[in-house]
């Protein structure tokens, strides 16, 4: 099932995606996706509404070189635990939203990433045998990253924390399988990023649970499980498009600072 978020004429709504490629339909649901679905009998062609984030989440859980060609290539180690970072809620945007360049940072680059959606029933200390129960369906993102910041700061707060650093959607696909998936980034066409999740050095579970040990992962929240190899820079102008095999892709433009 997908997901969606989505502003239509008379106002803004989750709903179900439905039918193939070129003629997608959105069902709009009453309230909030998490439990039984309850369909208004409201439903527009996919083109005719806006797509948001699918999901507007408390906190957004990072996972830092869970990919070793991606550590390699910035010159770390492989972590021997998960290397988690939080971007505040105010970093997410949805799919068309414009990336804004922060005039602090001559370096802001892309990272392609699968992302994770916690359900209604949240993740507290959950073990990597339970871990994946607590988890709600599947999106894109992108983790954009001011690379200069990165390095000069100890943390990374401010190097991933700027508002519309978080692209996500287009939808959550509550049936896939996230063991082996594409996950490709665009800049204006140019192939930059080609990865798949099974070079992950964690695992999903191992990641809801490790982090489900440090903090209570509430439904909604977005776990980002890191990116492969071939990051690189964005400027105002620029298009960057993510894209993880059975999600679909989510397309941002990137502008300057206004």
């Amino acid at each position: 099932m997908r997901i969606a978020r989505f502003a239509h004429p008379s106002g803004m709504s989750f709903g179900v995606v439905e039918g193939e490629p070129g003629a997608l339909t959105v069902a709009q649901i009453e309230g909030h996706p998490f439990g039984q679905l309850v369909f208004t009998g409201e439903r527009w062609a996919l083109p005719d509404v806006r797509l948001l984030s699918p999901i507007l989440p408390s906190k957004v859980v990072g996972v830092g070189r869970n990919y070793a060609a991606h550590a390699a290539e910035l010159g770390n180690e492989v972590p021997t635990e998960p290397l988690l970072f939080l971007k505040p809620s105010t970093t997410v945007i949805g799919p068309a939203d414009a990336i804004r360049l922060p005039l602090q940072s001559s370096q802001v680059e892309h990272e392609a990433e699968l992302a994770v959606v916690i359900n209604a029933r949240g993740a507290r200390e959950v073990s990597r045998e339970r871990a994946l129960d607590s988890v709600f369906g599947y999106t894109v993102a992108n983790d954009v990253t001011a690379r200069d910041l990165q390095k000069k700061d100890p943390q990374w707060t401010r190097a991933k924390g700027f508002d519309s650093f978080c692209p996500l959607g287009p939808w959550i696909d509550t049936d896939v399988d996230p063991s082996d998936l594409r996950v490709t980034a665009q800049v204006d066409g140019e192939l930059r990023q080609d990865g798949r999740t099974s070079q992950f050095v964690f695992d999903v579970a191992t990641l809801v649970s490790y982090i489900s040990h440090v903090m209570t992962l509430l439904p909604g929240d977005v776990i980002l499980t890191g990116t492969p190899a071939g990051v690189g820079p964005l400027a105002a102008g620029q298009s960057v498009t993510v894209e993880v095999e059975g999600l679909g892709s989510l397309t941002n433009p990137v502008v300057a600072h206004d």
